[in-house]
Formats: C-alpha cells, sequence, structure tokens
C-alpha cells in the first residue's frame, strides 16, 4: 500500500525563513506548494520561483492580487480613514488577509490539507493569517514551523541552508527586517530597537531624505467619487496606477515617515518604522474632502469609528461580523464624498491648498467676516444662554 504524502500550501516570500520552512516541511512529509502574492512588492518573482523550487517545492504559484489588494483591501481602509494608534496606515497588515484568502484558495484547488507561514511567534502577522483562515476555512490545519523547529537563531537557519544547500543569499547583511508593498513598507529591527536611537538614513526605503527633495513644490489635483480616488491631475487612473504615481512624486519629498513605538498584538512594545508616501497624501486629502461635505456629528463620529476599525485590521480581524457591519456605515458616509482636493509637496512637507465639490456644506455667506456676512449675530446670546444652562445651575452651586 502505497503512503500518500500530505499537501501544504506555504506562504512563500523568498526569504531566509520561508526557503528554510520548504525543506524542513518536506523533510517532515509534506509536498509543499510554495504561494506567493503579489500585492507590489516589486520581487523578482523569477529568481524566486526557482528558489523555492531548489528549496524543494513541488510547485509553484505566483498570483497577481495588486488590484484585488487595492479594490478590496486598501480602498475600503482609506475610506474609512482606519490607521493604528494615529501613526501606522496599515500596509503590512492589510495584505494579510488577503494573502489568507489567496492561500486558502490555492489549497482548496490543490486538495491541500494544510497551510503555513513563516511568522515567528512574536509577531503580529500570525495572528492575521491564522484567524484569517480560521474564518474561511476553518476545515484547514496551520502549521508554523518557526514556531516549531530547533532552529532557535538566524545563524542556525543559514547553516541549516547550508548543510542542505538552498539556493539563499546570506551575503547582504542588512540589519533590518522589512516588508514591502504596494501601500507602504515596515522596517523593524537592528539599531531600531533602541528607541532613543535616531534612525538610520540606510533605514529608509523608499523615501528621499527631506533635504535631498526637489526645491520646487509640487502640486497635484485628486478627485475622489464616493470616498475613491479616481483621477490625478485630471488623468483617470486605476486604483494601482494611481498609488504608482503618488508613490513615485512623493518619496522624492520624503512624504510618509513615520517613526512609532507601537503595541502589538501579543503584549509587547515595537519600534516599527513605516513609510507609506501615496497613502499619506490620498489620507490627508480625503480626510479634507469631507471636512467638506459631512455634517460634524456624522465627521467626528466617523473618528470613533476610524479607530476601531484600524484595530480591527491590526488585530487581524478583517473578516469579522463587527468588520463588515461597519463598512456599511462607512460605505454610507461616503455617498456625498466626491469632489477635488489639491495638495502640495514640498520638502518633507505635505499641506492641502484646495478642496471643491459640489456637496459642499459650507457657505461663505455664513462664514466670511467681510460686507456679504448674513449671520445673524444677534441669535449668539441666545443659543449661549441655552447651552450653557446646565453649566450655570452648576456654578451657582459652586465648585
Amino acid at each position: 500500500m502505497t503512503n500518500r504524502r500530505k499537501r501544504i500550501v506555504l506562504a512563500y516570500s523568498g526569504g531566509l525563513d520561508t526557503t528554510v520552512a520548504v525543506r524542513w516541511l518536506k523533510g517532515r512529509g509534506y509536498d509543499v506548494i510554495a504561494y506567493l502574492a503579489d500585492v507590489g512588492q516589486e520581487s523578482d518573482f523569477t529568481k524566486i520561483r526557482q528558489r523555492a523550487k531548489k528549496a524543494g517545492a513541488c510547485e509553484v504559484i505566483i498570483d497577481d492580487l495588486k488590484r484585488v489588494f487595492v479594490d478590496d483591501f486598501i480602498f475600503p481602509a482609506l475610506k474609512a480613514g482606519a490607521a493604528y494608534e494615529n501613526k501606522y496606515l496599515l500596509a503590512t497588515a492589510l495584505s494579510r488577509p488577503l494573502i489568507a484568502m489567496g492561500l486558502v484558495n490555492a489549497a482548496k484547488k490543490s486538495g491541500a490539507q494544510y497551510v503555513a507561514h513563516g511568522c515567528t511567534g512574536k509577531g503580529n502577522d500570525q495572528v492575521r493569517f491564522e484567524l484569517s483562515v480560521k474564518m474561511l476555512a476553518p476545515h484547514l490545519s496551520v502549521i508554523a514551523p518557526v514556531r516549531e523547529w530547533e532552529l532557535v537563531s538566524r545563524d542556525q537557519e543559514i547553516r541549516y541552508a547550508k548543510t542542505h544547500r538552498l539556493p539563499i543569499d546570506v551575503t547582504k547583511k542588512s540589519p533590518y527586517s522589512l516588508d514591502k508593498n504596494l501601500w507602504g513598507v515596515s522596517i523593524e529591527a537592528g539599531a531600531l530597537e533602541d528607541p532613543w536611537h535616531e534612525v538610520p538614513r540606510d533605514a529608509y526605503q523608499l523615501t528621499r531624505d527631506s533635504h535631498k527633495a526637489p526645491s520646487k513644490a509640487a502640486v497635484m489635483e485628486i478627485y475622489f467619487k464616493k470616498g475613491i480616488p479616481k483621477r490625478l491631475n485630471g488623468n483617470g487612473l486605476d486604483g494601482v496606477k494611481l498609488i504608482e504615481k503618488l508613490n513615485s512624486v512623493a518619496s522624492k519629498y520624503g512624504i510618509g515617515r513615520a517613526d512609532l513605538v507601537e503595541n502589538r498584538l501579543v503584549g509587547i512594545k515595537s519600534r516599527e518604522i513605516y513609510e507609506a508616501p501615496a497613502a499619506t497624501v490620498l489620507y490627508s486629502a480625503h480626510e479634507a474632502l469631507e471636512n467638506l461635505v459631512l455634517d460634524r456629528e456624522t465627521f467626528h463620529f466617523k473618528n470613533g469609528i476610524a479607530a476601531k476599525y484600524g484595530e480591527l485590521v491590526y488585530y487581524g480581524l478583517w473578516y469579522t461580523p463587527l468588520k463588515k457591519a461597519l463598512d456599511k456605515f462607512i460605505d454610507e458616509t461616503q455617498k456625498r464624498v466626491t469632489g477635488y482636493v489639491k495638495v502640495k509637496l514640498e520638502r518633507g512637507a505635505l499641506s492641502v491648498i484646495g478642496r471643491r465639490s459640489d456637496y459642499s456644506l459650507y457657505n461663505k455667506e455664513l462664514a466670511t467676516y467681510g460686507d456679504d456676512d448674513i449671520f445673524d449675530q444677534s441669535l449668539a446670546k441666545g443659543f449661549i444662554d441655552l447651552w450653557g444652562m446646565p453649566y450655570t445651575a452648576i456654578g451657582k452651586k459652586g465648585k
């Protein structure tokens, strides 16, 4: 009787951890399908495919998910105004539920019973991958080799790779751990682990130092329709091209850097450096348009929803009922978020310098202090008396 080998789909990046994981899993009786999601990381996919095959993968899948990433993950987060702890625009966190969905789909097509990832037990990504798989395909078992194997350090992984003649690049010794996609870059480790230490210039991957930015400012006009950017400087672009163009321009001006000591989901604090040029421009422009077209109560309430939405993304809860319900609320708020925003990019500085919309709630005749003023100032006293009535009563009772 033949022994039927187990099939497993591994989220494969081409780096040391996942290349070692291919051989490690194969040595434990698995037929390994290396799954690589293209979310705009600009990797050499031909080289990565060859590396996975040499490491022992029986099949390599390269899945172009850039358009899905933008339309179904990035733009919903943009409409929500979602950010984690007010700074992190969630580039890596947004990609994980999408990659998990790709893993699940690949497992279904190949008949695999298992999926795997290369995350450590210390990070957030293990949670994002595994919770997504649990919600999308609870019948699949998840294996995390880095949490299980006997290789306790990077040096031991390198020795394992050399012993098994795995095709890894160990000559480039960057001290940083990087994750890049179309929406931004996450950078950690090395000198960054000391929160008192200034970020070394070589840590940044996308953005130019501001003092090296062009001396002439760049002015860009962005058109939004129902909260989604559709045109840049009058040119209609799909989401991927629009983000690529904004990344190219904004990075030259040093736009989109963030230095954050954040609270990881697993309970530790971590110093993270983020670069998100296009995301920073679009978030600022989108918020400026909302300021113009949303009423005060909706705008203020939505700010709280944005913070919660950001937490859900960061915590790996993309496919939960609460996130789906919040999407319905956010879509309702975006029905009038249509119009134009003009931004200026200067050395390390981003400014919104104009906004207009057919749905604008701004009334110059009420706001002006000039001769066109129609605001009846005589109404103010009665408004203040009514607004302050409970506080007046408190005042009369004494402190």
